[in-house]
């Protein structure tokens, strides 16, 4: 499933909700991570703190009634790449860092870290750590050999 535009612009809408709640300011005393549970049948996307309160919700057309297996996979696929294109709206938010944004379902299972705030550290996207170990061992490999 390839995100439609208006997908996009749907999810786009949702992370500006979620930073207007948490405005820029001098005092960031807020600690909470955002919480994205989304819902195959409903195509429903809420954000949540982690005191469960909601902050926002949106309908992503495109995720209703959505059979596919890898669903998930490819929800938190659109959703990093939307959350790292707005990361200097995100970066701003009035909550301590580290925070972060989490994929989770219906039934609140954490399924996967979105998104990381924090000034020293990045989450790398799993794609671009794709045959890491294969490239590693066969550099090892062959420094051994000299």
């Amino acid at each position: 499933m390839k995100a439609t535009e208006q997908t996009l612009q749907q999810i786009e809408r949702a992370i500006r909700k979620v930073a207007e709640k948490f405005p820029m300011n001098d005092e960031t005393g807020i600690l909470t991570d955002i919480h994205l549970r989304v819902t195959q049948e409903t195509g429903e996307m809420v954000a949540f703190d982690d005191d469960d309160k909601e902050i926002t919700r949106c309908i992503v057309e495109q995720w209703i009634d959505n059979k596919d297996d890898d669903f998930y996979d490819t929800a938190a696929t659109v959703l990093r790449s939307e959350l790292t294109k707005h990361k200097e709206i995100i970066e701003k938010m009035a909550i301590l860092k580290p925070f972060s944004f989490v994929l989770e379902d219906e039934d609140h299972e954490h399924l996967a870290e979105l998104y990381l705030v924090d000034d020293d550290t990045v989450i790398i996207d799993q794609e671009l750590m794709a045959g890491l170990d294969k490239d590693l061992d066969s550099f090892l490999e062959n420094l051994l050999k000299d």
